[in-house]
């Protein structure tokens, strides 16, 4: 599959994982969600490892981890714990905000990583990546105003708080991968295994403590969706990768074209979920998504 071609398809996955998100959490409780799906990808990738053990060399490079030391295993499991802390605070906020507003929101992952770049990295701005991050926060501002004819106040209303953090937290991992696969030397498999393997250690303290009713919650449905998000998820992501590894690949076009995954859920959430649209939200998701590509593309 041609790397442009493998980037949208894996844009396309994403938005189904944003729009099995919705679907799964509307009137629902959360963190059984968040245990269950983890539970999905921790199988997957078990059943792998498994795989791997009794029959070397039956799998794929792109699928075979690597033996890790204890102190990487601590490592892998940091980035497991960012991951749950940003997830609670996502899925949260996707529950009481509609996705139209939300995942728009989220695609502004990239320009915090900027930010951490800048202010952790030291790397230096172009005048590209500039324009870029002005653009998004123009077009941030115009959605917030959108929002308020829907009654969301993006100053005062929690769930975009929580969103928001959500979101930064996503950017912090973000760094921590750079980190993991560059400076470390991680596989990708690696992360991706025990990482899904650790988030099910994580979350299960919390799926506990809402069996037993520590603190007041909702009622649990299973539904089809909870399965479909951390297998949409994996999906993405190896197409993803795999865009990545193809030779002339372009990670800034790759990273941009991987953001249209806001247009697959906010179309989602208009046709599916039926939430309101006006021309203000149009626009500022279309800013948002073009500020994010030239901010990549710098």
């Amino acid at each position: 599959m041609n790397w442009i071609v493998a980037s949208l398809v894996s844009a396309l996955f994403l938005g189904v994982y944003d729009l099995c998100i919705k679907h799964a959490i509307r009137d629902n409780a959360v963190l059984p969600i968040l245990f269950f799906s983890t539970l999905t990808g921790a199988t997957v990738w078990t059943a792998l490892l498994l795989a791997q053990a009794a029959h070397p060399g039956l799998l794929p490079a792109s699928l075979v981890t690597d033996p890790l030391a204890p102190v990487q295993h601590l490592q892998l499991l940091l980035k497991s714990a960012i991951v749950t802390a940003s997830w609670i605070f996502t899925y949260f906020g996707l529950k009481h905000l509609p996705l139209s507003l939300g995942s728009p929101i989220r695609a502004t992952t990239p320009l915090w990583t900027l930010f951490g770049a800048l202010l952790i990295l030291g790397e230096r701005p172009t005048a590209l990546e500039i324009t870029g991050v002005l653009i998004t926060l123009v077009s941030f501002v115009g959605l917030s105003m959108a929002g308020r004819l829907e009654g969301v106040h993006f100053h005062r209303d929690k769930w975009v708080g929580f969103l928001l953090a959500g979101t930064m937290l996503g950017a912090v991992s973000s760094l921590y991968d750079k980190y993991l696969l560059g400076r470390a030397h991680f596989s990708v498999p690696t992360v991706q295994a025990w990482f899904s393997i650790y988030l099910v250690v994580l979350f299960t303290p919390f799926a506990i403590g809402w069996k037993w009713r520590w603190w007041e919650r909702n009622e649990f449905r299973w539904r089809w969706s909870i399965p479909v998000i951390a297998l949409s998820l994996l999906v993405a992501d190896y197409i993803y990768f795999g865009a990545l590894r193809q030779p002339g690949s372009l990670v800034s076009v790759v990273m941009s074209l991987r953001r249209g995954s806001t247009l697959v859920a906010f179309a989602g959430g208009l046709l599916l979920f039926g939430e309101r649209s006006n021309w203000q939200k149009i626009l500022a998701a279309i800013g948002i998504l073009a500020g994010i590509a030239i901010t990549v593309m710098g």
